[in-house]
């Protein structure tokens, strides 16, 4: 039996503090000082955490290497099983050339690029982000708006600002999951409380997107389209994540958002030729004019209608119940962790959710969509296999992450730092989004974020007497704020659009925007840890 000390170093807190966030600070300077490669990073601070619960809190070897292939193996399921089989459906509408259709489809619903921005950006990126997310929104919505016809820069800008709001619900719902995972706090509940937080930046984005296509001419014109769409996007990502699923929450809000903006008459009005002229500098793509069977554009919805589907029959309670009953628990081998207190972490066990995992219900909606649009069963399996290679780094990035988290959650590290940080008292819930912000600001990734500090914010929150499911959700929401200047989203939003080399120039116009929306996500956090705004959660 190994026990977790919480003062490990010299009996010091603050010592030991500082030892155990070495490998954070490891994988932190990696990143974003060095500018090594994620997965090389990741992989290095896995070592770096080993040895520190190895040699600092004498954790036995056996039980360090165990609980790394335990955060390995929930790397691989259920979260990357989610990610692979969502991607995987994309792959299929592009290569049936369906996702061209519904490119058009879009581009028909208005002739106003503030509204054109609103509908690829905010909506279409959404649910982009619900089925694949890790930079696939940001490049595949850049492209599109350029072949709209907006300038590059403009391009990049708008589809860094609109992912955002679905980002904590991206990949089916993997940041929340993982967040659920490595705090011990029930996905139900997590979800619910970010559910409840990232809508309230939905009304402001869509604002904030019309205002960057076109200035306050855009503010004061389209204001309304804008706000009904928030709105609609608020509610459905509120709805879905507190009442149904949380990993149909940006797929329903993405719908009910477009439904929005085509319901709106004014969203409807051409934009004046002074507008166009002025926002649209770009080269409009020829291809937006051809004329798309409608069985064809229907056949293009079909795979975000199938997994809504598939989705809403899982919430069955019968359906539900069932495949409850698949899941299956074991006694992970050379695992036997206590905590300070002497209590058994949850850890020691290891759920298998075979069935009921939103991987499979993908997979399954994925198995239906091959039908629908045709695809062969030959090359249906080699498209699977095709994203399992595009994502093999991002598998060895996400893997090692986990990793890393579970070997510095079971021997302790995360403890000690989450009580050392608890001194920050009533502060804490406004340092709690900043913690998230700068955590995928590094790595680019919310689920990453979650994976390396929601363990440490629980803590924090038990010490300081605050929710722990709003600190380890305001880990998240803030850490969407983030997603816009890392990195990796600037690299592949100026690639996306074919400006290589320029990420400082399109850094500095997203900057002011993300530190700006992320203290009005600490406010909101503020309000929510006092009677100001606690009305507020579940």
């Amino acid at each position: 039996m190994y026990v977790q000390e919480l003062e490990p170093v010299a009996d010091s807190l603050g010592l030991s503090a500082l030892v155990a966030a070495l490998p954070l600070v490891i994988v932190l300077v990696l990143l974003g000082g060095v500018r090594m490669k994620a997965h090389l990073a990741g992989l290095t601070g896995l070592l770096a955490a080993a040895l520190v619960a190895w040699l600092a809190y004498g954790m036995p070897l056996d039980q360090t290497v165990s609980s790394a292939v335990q955060g390995a193996a929930f790397g691989l399921f259920p979260i990357l099983w989610i990610v692979v089989n969502a991607l995987w459906v994309y792959r299929m509408t592009v290569r049936t050339r369906h996702f061209d259709i519904l490119r058009r489809s879009f581009g028909r619903l208005s002739d106003d690029p503030r509204i054109q921005a609103l509908v690829v950006a905010f909506c279409f990126g959404a649910l982009l982000e619900a089925l694949a997310g890790f930079g696939a929104p940001v490049a595949i919505c850049s492209v599109m708006l350029v072949a709209l016809g907006f300038e590059p820069v403009r391009a990049a800008v708008v589809a860094l600002v609109a992912n955002t709001a679905p980002v904590a619900f991206g990949a089916m719902g993997t940041p929340v999951v993982t967040l659920a995972q490595v705090t011990g706090l029930p996905l139900d509940s997590v979800a619910s409380v970010v559910g409840r937080q990232t809508p309230l930046l939905a009304l402001v984005v869509p604002l904030v997107l019309v205002f960057l296509v076109d200035g306050r001419r855009g503010l004061r014109e389209t204001w309304v389209p804008a706000l009904v769409c928030g709105i609609a996007f608020a509610v459905g990502q509120f709805v879905a994540s507190n009442y149904v699923s949380a990993q149909l929450a940006d797929i329903g809000a993405a719908l009910l958002g477009a439904a929005a903006l085509v319901a709106v008459p004014h969203a409807r009005v051409p934009a004046a030729e002074s507008v166009r002229a002025s926002v649209l500098t770009g080269v409009r793509s020829e291809d937006l004019d051809v004329e798309d069977p409608r069985p064809e554009v229907v056949r293009a919805y079909a795979p975000y209608a199938l997994i809504i589907a598939i989705f809403s029959v899982a919430q069955i309670p019968a359906v539900k119940d069932w495949l409850a009953e698949t899941t299956q628990t074991y006694d992970w081998p050379f695992l036997n962790v206590v905590n300070a207190d002497g209590e058994p972490v949850g850890a020691n066990i290891f759920t298998w959710p075979i069935v009921s995992t939103g991987g499979t219900l993908v997979l399954l909606a994925g198995i239906c969509t091959a039908v629908v649009l045709g695809v062969h069963a030959r090359v249906a399996v080699k498209e699977w296999a095709a994203t399992v290679h595009e994502l093999r780094f991002a598998i060895l990035t996400v893997t090692s992450v986990l990793a890393l988290a579970y070997v510095m959650n079971l021997s302790g590290q995360a403890a000690t730092i989450g009580y050392f940080v608890a001194a920050a008292g009533a502060g804490l819930a406004f340092l709690s989004p900043v913690l998230g912000w700068f955590g995928v600001a590094v790595s680019g990734s919310d689920t990453s974020a979650n994976a390396l500090f929601g363990a440490l914010q629980v803590t924090a929150a038990r010490e300081s007497g605050l929710s722990p499911e709003l600190l380890a959700a305001a880990n998240s929401s803030g850490g969407v704020l983030g997603k816009m200047i890392s990195p990796q989203n600037l690299t592949i939003a100026c690639a996306a659009v074919g400006l290589a080399g320029r990420e400082g120039d399109i850094l500095r116009k997203v900057l002011p925007w993300s530190v700006g929306l992320l203290m009005i996500m600490c406010l909101i956090v503020v309000g929510q840890s006092s009677p100001v705004l606690g009305w507020m959660l579940p």
